[in-house]
């Protein structure tokens, strides 16, 4: 069965809840309160179905201005609303700031419902006809249909049933194929289940036992048990009013406004960079920095009002801002938000959704500006590049550019894919993306140290990886890894042996004399190849004929080419260590164990020789030790 949301605006008292009751046979109102008083003040819910069988959910909404802020939390996803105006009183303030809201909102379809018919003679009700559509002219709701009704007596109402149904074949559906995303409207206990939340699902398929998350807490959740309409159901589908019973969760950890999302599909922000609309009927002078209440789906936010292009602003005028609010939220490109002051509680404007993770901005900056003009023509290529070029410095992933974007991961991996191609985009694998401006930058950074390295050391072979690495990362704030290596490797940028990074270009050259030194340094390791001196006694030997400080460079750069340290003054040309350890695997595959002692005299050494070379061995995961025994691993 399909399903569509009907919503009811209006002035207080202009009887949409007894409207509901005759469409649905339901009371909407539900608090003692309420009913004490004969006015809604909390949401109201309750369905019918239509002729052509689909489901029709019904907000109710309160129409006291003071709880103009209970109403907004129950238009977010409306369809269809029905603008009710009561026969006796006809238009009044809050049906047009409830107007003005629905406008902001972006709804774009409903009907006019004129209450209280019986209560007026057929004179007094063409005035009041004429009159609301003076007062709709320009909204979307002009040329709606308006349609008198008693409620009491269901005069009207088979008309209003039927032109709600040819309203909801207009209405087009998303597929199912976006994450969960539902604004949380309500949260209760229910004796024996725990705790329940309700809400419109705007987007997505929730299933019991789904693994969700509430936002933006990032607490994980379970679905427990799924209600659509008062009905047990194991799935529902957006666009439908859904109760949700949840595990892992009580029920002072959730409030309204919380979102229930898929799991690492929405991020919280504390900054939104949009497109304001000020009402036409707004009065003031809205000033930059203003305190503003935002509401967004279900959720009320206090926030600054960051003026981007402007001093100040009017009635009327569209303009950049970015609001900084004081707490998180969960919101989306796209999303649609109302604003109104702080105090008084005057409605604003409505603002839409250009990047919900922005970073913060200097006022007047014509890059910005140009920037969120472009975002907001809906390029999505060059909303991706721009994405990936303003966040490289955090590796952008496939998953932010997708929360970021309100878009499916498909689409962004599509794009992000021929910008590899192309070369504006380069990937770090896992890492994620960055863009071949800041890959350049980074590029340039790493020739300089490199560059400033050699100089300062000739003989060695480069700088080690990881101090490199460490470098940049510490300088540019960021992170990078070996991909990024190879790609400099071939792009013929760098050399990488074994842990050693150098320019491409580079080569270590010797003076005659460090020639000379590093002949002699290796005849005297190869007299005897398993019992070498130590490296202060091949120094003091060498510097009998040379320099000492060249002959210790020398020694230096051999120790990270053709040398083994095996500990601090102990050095093995590096083939008579592999030498070594084969002897070791060969006298293991025979004997099963070997100790110190007879190590040494196997390959013909000292004890302390014989130690190092096993221990070295230990750290290669070669040889285990147990006790004075060493095994095959």
């Amino acid at each position: 069965m399909e399903n569509v949301i009907i919503g009811t605006a209006g002035h207080i008292d202009h009887g949409k809840t007894t409207l509901i009751k005759a469409l649905t046979n339901r009371d909407t109102d539900r608090l003692k309160e309420e009913k004490k008083r004969g006015i809604s003040i909390e949401l109201g819910f309750s369905y019918f179905d239509l002729p052509s069988n689909k489901r029709a959910g019904i907000i109710d909404v309160p129409g006291h201005e003071k709880f103009v802020k209970h109403m907004l939390a129950g238009v977010g996803g409306m369809d269809v609303v029905m603008l009710v105006v009561a026969a006796d009183e006809g238009v009044m303030p809050q049906t047009i700031e409830h107007l003005d809201i629905l406008s902001l909102l972006d709804v774009k379809k409903g009907v006019i419902v004129v209450t209280k018919k019986s209560m007026v003679d057929q004179e007094f009700l063409e005035l009041v006809l004429e009159d609301i559509k003076e007062a709709v002219k320009g909204s979307f709701m002009e040329g709606s249909k308006l349609i008198a009704v008693d409620s009491i007596n269901k005069d009207g109402i088979d008309d209003l049933i039927k032109e709600i149904d040819r309203l909801s074949t207009e209405v087009k559906k998303d597929k199912n194929t976006k994450p969960v995303r539902l604004p949380i409207d309500r949260v209760f206990t229910i004796k024996g289940f725990g705790t329940v939340i309700t809400g419109t699902l705007l987007e997505g398929t929730v299933r019991v036992d789904d693994q969700l998350e509430l936002l933006p807490q990032h607490q994980e959740v379970r679905v427990r048990n799924i209600q659509t309409y008062g009905e047990d159901s194991k799935t529902a589908y957006s666009g439908q009013r859904v109760a949700i019973n949840l595990s892992n969760v009580k029920k002072d950890e959730i409030e309204r406004g919380n979102v229930l999302a898929a799991k690492a599909s929405m991020e919280t922000t504390m900054m939104i960079d949009g497109k304001l609309r000020v009402l036409k009927n707004y009065k003031r002078i809205l000033e930059n920095r203003t305190r503003v209440r935002v509401y967004n789906d279900s959720n009320e936010s206090i926030a600054r009002l960051t003026l981007l292009d402007r001093e100040e602003a009017k009635a009327e005028e569209e303009l950049y801002v970015q609001i900084r609010l004081e707490n998180e939220i969960a919101i989306k490109k796209g999303d649609k938000i109302v604003l109104r002051l702080y105090s008084p509680m005057e409605t604003i404007g409505g603002v839409e959704v250009i990047d919900p993770y922005p970073q913060k901005h200097k006022r007047f900056d014509e890059v910005v500006l140009k920037e969120l003009q472009l975002r907001e023509s809906g390029d999505l290529g060059f909303m991706v590049e721009t994405m990936v070029e303003k966040h490289s410095r955090n590796c952008v992933s496939l998953e932010f550019l997708s929360m970021s974007l309100s878009e499916n991961k498909e689409v962004i991996q599509t794009i992000l894919s021929n910008f590899v191609k192309e070369g504006r985009v380069i990937s770090l694998g896992k890492l994620g993306y960055i863009h071949r401006s800041y890959y350049n930058q980074l590029k340039e950074k790493v020739e300089g140290y490199l560059d400033e390295f050699h100089k300062n050391f000739p003989l060695q072979p480069g700088m080690m990886k990881e101090e490199l690495r460490s470098r940049i990362e510490k300088s540019e704030s960021t992170t990078i890894n070996d991909h990024f290596y190879h790609l400099l490797v071939e792009e013929d940028v760098l050399r990488i042996e074994d842990q050693y990074v150098a320019l491409s270009g580079f080569e270590i050259k010797l003076t005659e004399e460090q020639k000379a030194i590093e002949e002699l340094i290796l005849a005297i390791l190869n007299r005897e190849p398993f019992n070498p001196p130590r490296r202060s006694e091949i120094l003091k030997e060498v510097g009998e004929t040379y320099s000492l400080e060249e002959a210790d460079k020398v020694f230096n750069m051999l120790s990270t080419t053709q040398l083994m340290r095996l500990n601090e003054d102990v050095y093995f040309l590096k083939e008579f260590y592999d030498k070594a350890k084969e002897e070791v695997k060969s006298y293991l595959k025979k004997h099963e164990s070997v100790t110190i002692a007879e190590f040494r005299d196997h390959i013909q050494t000292n004890r302390k020789i014989a130690m190092a070379l096993l221990e070295k061995m230990d750290s290669e995961g070669i040889t285990k030790r147990s006790g004075d025994q060493r095994f095959l691993k």
